[in-house]
């Protein structure tokens, strides 16, 4: 069974920067991709970046904004998080695809004031 931890969420102002890291537990290989989703409130959950073996893909709503990346020796995935906007504003799930299967963290809030 695979858990995954989220944290790194908070209040930041418009602008800022803030870093989310999402921890698992149990045997990940870097084959498996590794990423991230959000919820703003009243919306539907959002796909926001993904990575594996050392690629990467970014929804076009973040590109060079928002940067993923990975410690599979640590298994261990990050979001560097910069110029935020209150658009941003939602909680961040963490998830891991596991040959088909999808775990997923219980999700960090990160708000953005404006």
């Amino acid at each position: 069974q695979v858990e995954l931890v989220e944290s790194g969420g908070g209040l930041v102002q418009a602008g800022g920067s803030l870093r989310l890291s999402c921890a698992a537990s149990g045997t990940i290989s870097s084959i498996n991709p590794m990423g991230w989703y959000r919820q703003a409130p009243g919306k539907q959950r959002e796909w926001v970046t993904v990575i594996a073996t050392g690629i990467t893909n970014v929804a076009d709503s973040v590109k060079g904004r928002f940067t993923i990346s990975r410690d599979d020796a640590k298994n261990t995935v990050y979001l560097q998080m910069s110029s935020l906007k209150p658009e941003d504003t939602a909680v961040y799930y963490c998830y891991v695809n596991l040959y088909g299967s999808a775990h997923w963290g219980q999700g960090t809030q990160v708000t953005v004031s404006s």
